[in-house]
């Protein structure tokens, strides 16, 4: 399936747009996440699209690398590194590196979206929909203007099927006003309704603008989808390459 590489481009520009008249002081304020402030959160973007780059380029030229050769750590560590830049240069570096990532995904045919990636152990098509899923639900933690309610409805359709395995198996999810539903099992114990944006928002930790409901009560959330690190040897990286 091709992913949705303009729809993550719309993205962008909402991104660029919500960003341009952030001055100093707005990027050190608090952002919605703990312990982050607003240039945590766009050091993680910037640098996000820095490392879906780098596996971009590599995948076109059959190679896997590692998302972070240092793991978390070593993507701990530059968002530390690079959150405390002024407006203009996030601003900067997150323009540079949004055209770099475009650029890469505008050279992939459309053969080669399904080679494979050490991201989440998928393929170079699921870095697309990653991104797209980063930006807009990162957008929404700057508390700058964007809210659940102005993300696209399908991405919203996106992240519940993403983040499903969150619920525990026996719950059904429905959307509303989208008359679509999601199960993590036969015979639901659980029944979730709301408004899809709603049911993303809170699968995703987020606030909704009118909290899903159940009447079995609320299942709690388990944690976010794992991401496995894959070690391969040479040899299988190069035939997984081809």
């Amino acid at each position: 399936m091709k992913p949705p590489v303009a729809a993550v481009s719309e993205a962008h520009g909402t991104l660029e747009r919500l960003v341009a008249g952030v001055n100093d002081q707005q990027v050190a304020e608090a952002s919605a996440l703990p312990g982050w402030s607003r240039g945590h959160v766009l050091a993680h973007l910037t640098d996000n699209a820095r490392m879906f780059t780098r596996i971009a380029e590599h995948a076109l030229r059959g190679e896997l690398v590692a998302a972070y050769d240092g793991g978390m750590d070593e993507r701990n560590a530059i968002i530390e590194a690079t959150a405390g830049r002024s407006a203009d240069e996030h601003r900067a570096e997150l323009a540079r590196h949004t055209a770099r990532l475009q650029a890469a995904w505008a050279r992939v045919g459309a053969a080669h979206w399904s080679r494979p990636v050490t991201f989440r152990n998928a393929d170079l098509a699921a870095t697309v929909r990653a991104r797209w899923r980063e930006v807009w639900i990162h957008m929404t933690d700057l508390e700058l203007g964007v809210r659940p309610d102005d993300w696209p409805e399908e991405l919203a359709c996106h992240a519940v099927d993403f983040l499903l395995c969150r619920l525990p198996v026996g719950t059904l999810v429905r959307a509303q006003d989208v008359h679509r539903r999601w199960s993590t099992g036969d015979d639901p114990a659980t029944v979730v309704t709301g408004q899809v944006r709603d049911l993303a928002a809170w699968l995703a930790g987020r606030t909704p603008r009118v909290p899903p409901v159940a009447a079995e009560g609320m299942p709690a959330l388990g944690p976010w989808p794992p991401h496995p690190p894959q070690q391969l040897d040479a040899a299988s990286r190069n035939a997984r390459g081809r």
